[in-house]
């Protein structure tokens, strides 16, 4: 099982649930990764609902393809990003009608991204659900060159854009779907702590 039970936090901090079969003339489910097994799991509850499902999936070195293949989907598109599949997902949501479903699952930055685009496109957040799946990086902003960093495990990180070691915050901008990350060593430069994997 690819779940993980995240650490009581500040309220800034996403929560996440557990996707559910809901009433809707259409589905649009979005993954990344493990996200997949999510998927799998609310069409073995309501096998139904798939035939008015459009699901974009993106593998990221995973095999779940296949089995969302085999499902008895309207539409799947597999794509080698979330940024290669942003143009087919604003064009979902572009001609989207009332009612739609959105149903999120995958990892932290997928989930914030994919769902201010449903947002921005004019989805109610009642009808978006999300369950995070896989693994527990983090897309990370720094507050001070405003460069965003994916996939981050380790705390401190060094920002991939102006080279700060940045302390891990558990402060997420809704905005930009990130973590926000803050100079570690900024009044003694050269000592920041080792880093360590996050949640270990």
């Amino acid at each position: 099982m690819s779940k993980f039970q995240f650490p009581d936090s500040i309220l800034s901090r996403p929560v996440y649930g557990t996707l559910a079969p809901r009433q809707g003339k259409s589905h649009l489910m979005i993954a990344d990764a493990e996200g997949a097994e999510a998927i799998l799991d609310l069409a073995a509850r309501d096998a139904g609902l798939m035939s008015n499902s459009h699901i974009i999936y993106i593998p990221k070195g995973t095999d779940f393809a296949p089995k969302l293949g085999a499902l008895s989907v309207a539409q799947l598109y597999v794509g080698p990003s979330y940024e290669a599949s942003l143009p087919r997902l604003r064009h979902v949501l572009a001609n989207a009608h009332q009612g739609l479903q959105v149903y999120l699952a995958g990892t932290e930055g997928l989930i914030g991204q994919a769902q201010n685009e449903a947002m921005r496109a004019g989805i109610s957040p009642t009808s978006i659900q999300t369950e995070h799946r896989g693994s527990v990086a983090r897309r990370m902003q720094c507050v001070h060159c405003k460069g965003i960093t994916e996939d981050v495990m380790h705390d401190p990180f060094q920002c991939a854009h102006c080279g700060l070691h940045l302390f891990v915050r558990d402060h997420y901008s809704r905005r930009q779907a990130a973590y926000q990350g803050v100079c570690v060593d900024a009044e003694d430069p050269g000592s920041a702590p080792d880093p360590v994997e996050l949640y270990s």
